[in-house]
């Protein structure tokens, strides 16, 4: 599938988009057949309507999530990054090589204070250490960065917001 831009403008989603979108956040190995029950839809619909939303560009792609801890991954860190200067090449060099490293979970561009923020994991403080001094603290780029631990995350809601008349 195709990268999504979190720039797109808002489409128009139905009811229905709503609910298979939700259903497919909830659990996306959610068979057609259940999916198709819990829309109200037939099954050949539901698959058309799912296949219209990856092509809409609003369904961008399906994925596992593990349990970082269970793979060694056990402390995480939000690290904020604040670059030297502003030329553009070496910042075209930062955003291409920094999300490649296999410890960085995301990378956020962000207003304010800070340039960018980095979520991270590893398998130790030590190993964060480690990983800030040889891929931040030796970057010429990088002016100053602040690095704050994850003691636990939760994840929110990943599909689109209720409309009003779904509010009332």
């Amino acid at each position: 599938m195709a990268p999504h831009s979190e720039h797109s403008s808002n489409v128009d989603l139905d009811e229905i988009d709503r609910i298979i979108i939700d259903e497919l956040v909830a659990n996306a190995r959610i068979s057609n057949a259940t999916l198709a029950q819990r829309a109200g839809i037939a099954p050949s619909t539901a698959l058309l309507r799912t296949r219209s939303l990856v092509e809409r560009g609003i369904l961008t792609g399906y994925h596992a999530e593990v349990a970082l801890g269970t793979v060694g991954r056990t402390v995480q860190a939000l690290i904020s990054v604040k670059l030297r200067a502003h030329d553009r090449e070496k910042i075209d060099t930062f955003v291409e090589r920094i999300p490649r490293l296999p410890e960085v979970l995301s990378m956020f561009h962000v207003s304010g204070g800070t340039d960018y923020l980095l979520h991270i994991a590893v398998g130790s403080t030590d190993a964060l250490r480690d990983w800030v001094l040889d891929n931040l603290a030796t970057d010429e780029s990088v002016g100053h960065t602040e690095t704050t631990l994850v003691f636990a995350h939760h994840r929110g809601n990943q599909g689109p917001l209720p409309t009003e008349d779904m509010m009332h």
